[in-house]
């Protein structure tokens, strides 16, 4: 098994076919073919099935391509930190971003990489935080947000924000940034959530329990533009941090308050894997990150949050 092999298997697999393939690695088709079948053979097992239609994995060929991408990228980690430039921070860094605070943070911390260190290529991805907690697991992320954890035995985690969730309507919802609604209101009206066990689901699932309410969801959902559309369509309320909704709230696309009696509050922290060695890259880009939150905090731009001591 050698780096080409697993070039062309993961060219194929993104390609849907050899042909396109080869054309993206500057290969002729046979060359490709080769490749795949050398693999096949030495694992043992079909990697791709083939039809009209074209190449499409078999189980035993997406587990290895999820292998692949990692050991790939890996690879293109080593040269980046490898390749000689004295005195210049460089290296590949990816980081998971939660959904709802991407579009605050995603941008600016670009902008402050680049100025700062430009020779490391950063990479961006978000999700919900069972999302990021699974890519950290799996070393596809070099450091993400989370919310509400604790230090684990794989994981360092850092507290970093505290900040209220609140309740989302349609434009004509009546709710007021500036006027707290209570977790009452909001199960009196249909609402739309993320699917369980995802982490707001069940902070607002142990608030209703508290005071022996239910919700009446019509909708799930484990993505916050949807949630946001649907919500904007007449669907139904929500339950979002502020910092998913302060753009909606300001351009009239929704309203929102913060919730209260009880106000539900989550706190977002930094993780990164408990390694023996981080890369310098990796502490340079998560400090950069911790920054961007912090300015954002005291310059009021995340609602309802308020920053951790001692970060």
């Amino acid at each position: 098994m050698d780096v080409k092999q697993l070039t062309a298997l993961v060219a194929v697999a993104d390609a849907g076919s050899v042909t396109r393939a080869a054309e993206l690695l500057h290969l002729v088709q046979p060359a490709v073919t080769r490749q795949i079948h050398t693999l096949e053979q030495e694992l043992g097992v079909p990697l791709f099935e083939r039809s009209r239609a074209g190449m499409e994995l078999t189980e035993s060929g997406r587990l290895m391509l999820e292998r692949a991408r990692r050991v790939l990228s890996e690879l293109e980690r080593a040269r980046a930190e490898i390749r000689p430039n004295p005195g210049v921070l460089q290296g590949i860094v990816t980081v998971g971003l939660l959904s709802s605070t991407s579009e605050l943070l995603a941008e600016r911390l670009v902008a402050a990489v680049l100025q700062e260190h430009p020779a490391v290529r950063l990479r961006i991805v978000s999700g919900y935080a069972g999302h990021v907690r699974q890519w950290l697991d799996a070393g596809d992320i070099d450091l993400g947000l989370l919310y509400n954890l604790k230090s684990t035995s794989s994981l360092n985690v850092r507290a970093l924000l505290a900040e209220n969730l609140w309740a989302v309507a349609p434009p004509d919802g009546g709710l007021d940034t500036g006027r707290p609604v209570t977790l009452e209101e909001v199960a009196s009206h249909p609402v739309v959530m993320p699917s369980a066990p995802h982490g707001i689901r069940t902070l607002v699932a142990e608030a209703c329990a508290r005071l022996d309410i239910g919700l009446n969801i019509v909708v799930e959902t484990n993505e916050v533009s949807i949630q946001k559309r649907l919500v904007r369509a007449g669907h139904g309320w929500t339950i979002l941090p502020g910092i998913a909704v302060a753009g909606d709230v300001a351009s009239g696309l929704l309203s929102a308050a913060p919730l209260h009696s009880p106000a539900v509050e989550r706190t977002v922290v930094l993780a990164l894997p408990s390694a023996p060695r981080i890369p310098p890259a990796v502490h340079a880009v998560a400090d950069l990150l911790v920054r961007q939150m912090r300015d954002a905090v005291e310059r009021g731009e995340w609602p309802s949050a308020h920053w951790k001591p001692d970060n």
